[in-house]
């Protein structure tokens, strides 16, 4: 069917280009070079947390004013998007965009 050979095409050169640019513009994907980007992830994650722990140790149980709802958002975006990067990252790595090292 047409259709189905055009979908294949279309991902063959899916795949080419996504590749060709994302090679160049990122260094080969290595344990090592992940392994500080998982670091930094935590360490947002435990931001965020630990900022919900302080305003409701804060306001003992109270509802939080708006400099602490900005804080708490402030650190939940930071980690909402490092999230975000790294799931596009694994998109990355799972469909084959970039060379994976040793």
């Amino acid at each position: 069917m047409e259709s189905t050979r055009l979908l294949m095409e279309l991902e063959r050169h899916r795949k080419m280009i996504n590749r060709e640019i994302i090679d160049e513009a990122v260094p080969e994907l290595t344990l090592p070079l992940l392994e500080p980007m998982l670091r930094m992830v935590a360490h947002s994650r435990a931001a965020y947390i630990a900022e919900l722990v302080s305003i409701t140790n804060e306001n003992q149980g109270g509802a939080p004013s708006e400099q602490q709802l900005s804080r708490l958002k402030t650190k939940r975006l930071a980690f909402e998007e490092l999230v975000a990067a790294v799931n596009a990252l694994e998109t990355v790595v799972q469909r084959d965009y970039l060379t994976i090292g040793d």
